[in-house]
């Protein structure tokens, strides 16, 4: 089995920032994480990373807030997308 893009979304806002999603299905699970999936979800302007959760090779899953990094339990990609979308929309003030 080869990777698939299981989802995949791209928004710039009005004052600049952009939101992209980039979820893939992966044939075995990414060194330091268990499940099928490698991701990379980036909010913050060009430059800039505000808010970004990801789960590169070696680290597993996890998240940076500005410049802090800590980790992140995945459970499920819906979950996944609500919760980086939740911390989007209290970095931009929206919550």
């Amino acid at each position: 089995m080869k990777a698939s893009r299981a989802f995949y979304d791209r928004t710039e806002l009005p004052d600049g920032a952009i939101v992209e999603m980039s979820i893939w299905r992966v044939p075995s699970p990414v060194p330091g994480s268990t499940h099928p999936f490698k991701y990379s979800l980036f909010y913050g302007k060009p430059g800039q990373r505000i808010v970004g959760y990801d789960n590169e090779r070696g680290k597993g899953d996890h998240k940076h807030l500005f410049d802090r990094e800590e980790p992140y339990l995945f459970s499920t990609v819906e979950r996944l997308i609500n919760d980086f979308l939740v911390d989007v929309k209290r970095e931009r003030g929206e919550s």
